[in-house]
């Protein structure tokens, strides 16, 4: 009789191990999925980092506020949809607070600079559309006529 206890205990223990692989499973699953869907954001929001810095790099390391500002304004978007996965998920997927706070951070600062970029870049332009029209709306100098 002692075996067949023996034997129920371990198929006890069997079905309890079973029956909680799924849940193993399903965890490393989630914890896949949270690396996958933050490594693509963090992939797109790193793309746009390249690209900037790309710009930087034909001038003197200052970038032309008219050709950032859409791609420092992408930046920001690429920053809050990753901060938003993170405020989300941050419990499910284990985010260390020091991460969460340092993107909030970074997404603050990008802001900034999109902004200040943003509206130096429409300055610009509009100094450029009065220089413009300007020009052709002076009016044209007459020569003096007759002798000098």
């Amino acid at each position: 009789m002692m075996p067949h206890k023996r034997n129920g205990s371990v198929r006890k223990a069997v079905l309890a191990v079973l029956a909680s692989a799924p849940l193993v499973i399903s965890g490393t699953a989630y914890a896949l999925d949270c690396n996958q869907d933050i490594g693509a954001l963090t992939k797109k929001r790193q793309g746009i980092i390249d690209q900037l810095n790309q710009l930087a790099q034909g001038g003197k390391k200052q970038l032309d506020p008219v050709a950032s500002c859409p791609k420092l304004r992408a930046l920001v978007a690429a920053e809050r949809e990753l901060v938003g996965y993170l405020t989300k998920n941050k419990e499910w997927c284990s985010v260390p607070d020091e991460a969460f706070q340092n993107i909030t951070a970074s997404t603050g600062k990008s802001s900034n600079v999109a902004n200040q970029a943003c509206k130096v870049a429409a300055q610009m332009k509009k100094a450029q559309e009065q220089q413009a029209t300007g020009a052709l709306n002076a009016p044209q100098q007459k020569l003096p006529a007759g002798p000098l």
